[in-house]
């Protein structure tokens, strides 16, 4: 597992995120994008501009994020 540190080392200018969404999309959306093994940037599809944050899978399974393809556990109950 990588640290925090290293993390942020990595480069996510060619990621490519999709949206997963917790409830209404018009009450916004995380993006996700696998950036290495085992590691995601997590950004807010309402505020774009600003860097995402990245996590392991294991800091988004402890928060209910469930990263498999992308996609939350909340998405399955309400796609965008």
């Amino acid at each position: 597992m990588q640290n925090e540190t290293d993390l942020y080392a990595l480069d996510i200018s060619g990621a490519s995120f999709v949206k997963a969404c917790g409830g209404p999309c018009s009450e916004g959306c995380v993006t996700l994008a696998r950036i290495g093994a085992g590691v995601w940037a997590v950004g807010d599809s309402k505020r774009p501009d600003l860097a995402p944050l990245r996590f392991t899978t294991e800091e988004l399974d402890a928060a209910g994020v469930v990263p498999h393809g992308s996609v939350s556990r909340a998405e399955h109950r309400s796609p965008c």
